[in-house]
C-alpha cells in the first residue's frame, strides 16, 4: 500500500471514529432531553459509524498497511434543539462525503484502483446518509418546533432506529 494512501485511510479512520462519538454525544443529549426515539436512532447510527471505521481498519490491515489510532477530538455535547442536532449531523455528513470523495480522488491519482473500488461502498453510503438527514430536517422544518409535532418526529425516528440504522 502506498504511503499516501495509507496515511489518507488512517485519517478517514479517525474521522469515522469521531463520527461515532459525535452520534453518541447527540444521542445522549436526545435521551437527556426527552427525545427517546431520536436517541435510539442516533445510538444505532453511532454503532453504524463504528462499523464504518472497522471496515476501513480491516481493509488497511488486509492490504498490508499499518493502522495508527490517533486521539479523537471531543464532540460537542451541547445542543439547543432537536433541529440543531440534525442540522449539525447533516453538515457533518457533508464533511464526510467531501473527505471520502477526496480520498477516492487520491486513489485515482495514485492509480490504486483496488482502494478506489473499495471506497465505492462509502460513496454510495454517503449518498444515503445525506439524503436521510435532509429528509429528517425537512420533516422537522415542516412540523415546526411545537412539543406535539416534535413528539411525532421523535416516534418516527424511533421506528427508523429499530429498522435499519445499525444494519449497514
Amino acid at each position: 500500500m502506498k504511503e499516501s494512501i495509507e496515511k489518507a485511510l488512517n485519517e478517514q479512520i479517525e474521522k469515522e471514529e469521531y463520527s461515532s462519538r459525535f452520534y453518541l454525544a447527540a444521542a445522549i443529549w436526545c435521551e437527556s432531553n426527552g427525545y427517546p426515539g431520536s436517541a435510539s436512532f442516533l445510538y444505532g447510527h453511532a454503532d453504524e459509524e463504528r462499523m464504518h471505521m472497522l471496515k476501513l481498519v480491516h481493509f488497511v490491515v488486509d492490504r498490508g498497511g499499518q493502522v495508527t489510532l490517533e486521539n479523537v477530538k471531543k464532540p460537542t455535547q451541547n445542543f439547543n434543539s432537536l433541529a440543531e442536532v440534525f442540522t449539525l449531523i447533516r453538515d457533518h455528513e457533508k464533511f464526510i462525503t467531501e473527505s471520502i470523495n477526496n480520498l477516492y480522488g487520491l486513489t485515482i491519482n495514485e492509480k490504486d484502483y483496488t482502494t478506489g473500488n473499495f471506497l465505492q461502498w462509502y460513496i454510495s453510503e454517503q449518498i444515503e446518509e445525506e439524503s436521510l438527514f435532509n429528509t429528517i430536517l425537512d420533516k422537522i422544518k415542516l412540523v415546526g418546533d411545537s412539543s406535539a409535532s416534535l413528539f411525532h418526529i421523535d416516534k418516527e425516528l424511533e421506528s427508523l432506529g429499530t429498522t435499519g440504522a445499525a444494519g449497514n
